[in-house]
């Protein structure tokens, strides 16, 4: 009763309206009025200008948001994002995962790792008529047009070697941008801290509230002496961005209204409520049926040894969010009927196209043909691929294919396999020795072997390769036999494969090898169905878009595209919320919870050194008195105005926002009204993860680390102030 009626006043009072959208910033002015309304003053054009501050400020990992918040190319983001930088650098002699790490000084700043990238996005340019011009009506010949085209336009763009260019489908192919990005390639590990605090009470709290985590860490960006990208070396020098943020001081308050920039991943909210029961039903269960046995596997492994713990670190923290994130999907797909929401949706939408004759009344009949075709299509590769899931066994994959394209033109090979794609590609095959382990490795591939011989799609080339007549000797010792004789697990060995010729692979008689060219075939078999399949949605997803567009347009709905990777702005509002169990959850937690919470055994182990800080009130100039700017103001909406909220008194650790965000929003800077940084995202409410199918602005809810609980952090804990001297700090 009480979650409706919450429910009820946060719709009719203006308290929380929709705040849904991840925006193009080109959009910004066509939504200036909300923004205002969120009291947002920074103007919506200067959003809308990825050459000035604060955009051009918001940079991307790959996979991770950050911004750079000094003149001297220092970049904040989340201590999750930097997982990988902390793992590559951290030994048996000095774990930076359990002791954290900072560098007092430039000299002191250690290589985050070959494969870390700052990407800058410059430009970013409607490319729609360039792609679409002049396509086959042969779905296979479509997507190589579409393929083709892309990939002259990204030759193009990449005329400076600096630069990183891609296109992107928007609105499922019914537009196209080009993306420019400068392309930082020497990346540095700052400042970290420990793991303790950067993931204050890990997997049990992931997706909850109240949290008290620390979710943050600093990295730097190098380039060459002439200030431009160039590889790691001593020599190198500091970037300078064009603009950084600046820092305020004073952070923000419940009511307040604020919003994030950053690189979401993937949103699924146009999709159609088949796709919807495919999900629910099939594929988020039997994805969460492997990541749980491989974090069993390797976590029991991790206990074991040690450096196995740090080599899969960043694999485990990966797999440990996507397993917490599958389960609040399927846990939310039941407590809120989002298949029923969506299928009402979708039955409006029909309603609403029988009333337009002029439009084709066959859209989404059409298509479901399609995607049951692709549904089919995923059943049938999925044990066949994680049945090649071993580390080595992908990497002779991909080295094979390598020499395969290299028989074509540049221009003409394969996306990822173009001259463009191989000092990433090495980078690659570098990295595997810092993540890898034999025992570790050949345990998980044999669970995916088993699972594949466990279900009916067997491809015969893989059978015959591992020997399964013979019944005398078991599958395990047969990987062992693999195993103990390639050369793979040698650096130099795999490298040097990238300069072999097609014909050195087939002659091989490493076992890897030798596999990888048995199953080329098959490989690209399926991946020529893939293709065939993504040529025929590239005519009936755009068609269907439009037509939802229209109808999103006619009720005055929001329409901004699924995420998909790409720089987007969320708007919102510093806000609590009505949670599953019947509670209110308050915006802020403070130093309090972490000291509640503290039991001295991981994930609730805070440093001494953190919680003597807390215990001699060491707050310095970052103690908040009250983070409501009236009580008797927006609060009294959900509460008696006789509920007078206490006084704060502490330092703020996290907060609660409106804001729209998903995978990929992890380290999004948190703007005030002004563009000023006052935190970092990095997580959602349980509640709200099935927002990537479905936004409900009552209970969405994202989770950001306060920018004062970092500062508390740099200035009275880890005294990290050569990096505080850096900061723009400004104050209210």
């Amino acid at each position: 009763m009480r979650i409706a009626l919450v429910a009820a006043l946060v719709l009719t009072s203006g308290v929380a309206t929709a705040d849904e959208g991840q925006w193009q910033p080109y959009q910004m002015p066509s939504i200036a009025d909300k923004l205002s309304a969120r009291g947002i003053d920074i103007p919506a054009d200067k959003l809308a200008d990825l050459t000035s501050y604060p955009m051009n400020a918001v940079v991307g990992l790959g996979y991770c948001t950050a911004s750079f918040v000094s003149p001297q190319g220092l970049v904040v983001t989340n201590h999750h994002c930097a997982y990988k930088a902390i793992q590559y650098n951290t030994k048996k002699e000095h774990n930076y995962l359990e002791q954290g790490f900072l560098a007092t000084s430039m000299d002191k700043e250690p290589s985050a790792g070959p494969n870390e990238r700052l990407y800058i996005t410059e430009a970013v340019t409607n490319v729609t008529s360039d792609v679409t011009k002049d396509l086959s009506q042969d779905p296979l010949k479509r997507y190589e047009d579409i393929e083709n085209h892309s990939k002259a336009l990204i030759k193009s763009c990449e005329a400076d070697d600096n630069y990183r260019c891609n296109v992107r489908s928007f609105h499922n192919g019914l537009e196209y941008y080009l993306i420019k990005q400068l392309m930082i390639r020497d990346v540095r590990l700052v400042y970290a801290p420990p793991e303790s605090v950067g993931a204050y009470g890990g997997d049990i709290d992931n997706y909850e509230y109240p949290r008290h985590s620390g979710d943050f860490a600093f990295l730097r960006a190098y380039v060459g002496k002439d200030g431009k990208p160039a590889a790691y070396s001593e020599d190198n020098i500091p970037y300078t961005p064009k603009s950084y943020l600046k820092v305020n001081a004073d952070g923000v308050k419940a009511g307040d209204g604020v919003f994030v920039a950053g690189y979401p991943g993937t949103t699924s909210r146009y999709n159609l409520t088949s796709e919807l029961k495919f999900a629910s039903d099939w594929l988020y269960p039997t994805q969460a049926k492997r990541y749980q046995l491989q974090i069993d596997t390797i976590e029991a492994m991790g206990q074991e040894d040690a450096d196995i713990a740090i080599k899969y670190a960043g694999n485990m923290a990966s797999m440990a969010n996507r397993m917490k994130k599958l389960n609040g999907l399927l846990a939310g797909f039941k407590a809120t009927d989002i298949v029923g929401i969506k299928q009402q949706r979708e039955d409006d939408f029909l309603a609403w196209l029988k009333k337009n004759p002029n439009l084709n009344q066959n859209l989404i009949s059409e298509l479901e043909v399609l995607l049951a075709e692709q549904q089919l299509q995923t059943q049938t590769n999925y044990y066949f691929t994680n049945a090649q899931s071993s580390t080595l066994l992908t990497a002779a994959n991909s080295l094979y294919r390598l020499a395969k394209e290299k028989q074509k033109s540049d221009a003409e090979r394969e996306i990822g396999y173009q001259e463009r794609d191989l000092a990433m590609f090495s980078s690659r095959l570098k990295r595997i020795d810092s993540s890898f382990d034999v025992k570790v490795d050949k345990t998980l591939w044999l669970q995916d072997l088993n699972a594949y011989l466990s279900q009916p799609n067997r491809v015969a080339a893989l059978d015959n390769m591992l020997n399964l007549d013979d019944k005398n000797v078991s599958l395990e010792a047969k990987l062992d036999g693999l195993y103990s004789l390639t050369t793979l697990t040698d650096q130099a060995q795999r490298l040097a494969w990238m300069d072999a010729d097609a014909k050195a692979f087939e002659t091989s008689s490493d076992p890897f090898i030798r596999l990888a060219v048995a199953l080329y075939d098959t490989n690209m078999a399926q991946e020529k169905a893939e293709k065939i399949l993504t040529g025929k949605l590239s005519t009936a997803r755009p068609a269907y878009m439009a037509a939802v567009i229209d109808y999103y347009k006619a009720n005055n709905w929001p329409v901004y595209p699924d995420a998909n990777g790409t720089l987007r702005i969320s708007y919102g509002m510093v806000d609590g919320y009505q949670s599953r169990d019947a509670l209110y959850k308050q915006p802020f937690t403070r130093l309090d919870g972490i000291v509640a919470k503290h039991t001295g055994v991981e994930p609730y182990n805070a440093p001494k050194k953190l919680l003597d800080a807390i215990h001699e009130q060491r707050f310095g100039d970052h103690l908040v008195k009250s983070v409501y700017q009236d009580p008797r103001g927006w609060i009294c909406r959900l509460f008696s105005c006789l509920d007078k909220p206490e006084e704060f008194n502490s330092v703020p650790v996290n907060f609660l926002s409106s804001v729209d965000t998903t995978g990929g929003n992890s380290g999004s800077p948190v703007f005030n009204g002004k563009g000023e940084l006052v935190g970092l995202n990095f997580d959602s409410t349980y509640e709200a993860i099935t927002k990537d199918w479905f936004f409900n602005p009552t209970i969405t809810r994202a989770v950001h680390v306060d920018i004062r609980y970092i500062l508390w952090m740099m200035d009275e804990v880890d005294h990290a102030d050569n990096l505080i001297k850096e900061l723009e700090l400004v104050r209210n």
